[in-house]
């Protein structure tokens, strides 16, 4: 069984929170934690609760799997599951012609170059 590393979930919160143009105060805030423990927490000093990581989780928009072991989806591949499921579903067909017709026209340029 993979052991998460406290190092490593620092850092991708870190990096996830820095790529959401927030600052630590506003997180820690979300989070209510001080900012000292978020620094902590994103420098592998220190670990927490179950239930600040479904928090880290909803705050971030990443899964915890993705938080705890850098596996899962990423948030771009969340925030176009949720785009997709805002659609109704006569048009997800559409979508999905769509989405092939990309990638097979990205597969011909590769294969071409």
């Amino acid at each position: 069984m993979q052991k998460p590393d406290k190092r490593a979930i620092g850092e991708r919160i870190r990096k996830h929170r820095e790529e959401l143009n927030m600052s630590r105060e506003q997180l820690s805030e979300i989070m209510g934690i001080t900012s000292k423990f978020l620094s902590d927490i994103e420098f592998g000093l220190r670990g927490f609760s179950i239930e600040k990581l479904f928090l880290f989780s909803e705050s971030l928009n990443l899964s915890t799997e993705y938080i705890l072991f850098g596996t899962g989806p990423s948030i771009n591949d969340r925030i176009f599951l949720q785009s997709i499921n805002k659609c109704p579903e006569e048009k997800k067909e559409y979508l999905l012609l769509i989405l092939n017709k990309i990638i097979e026209s990205y597969n011909i340029d590769t294969k071409t170059v």
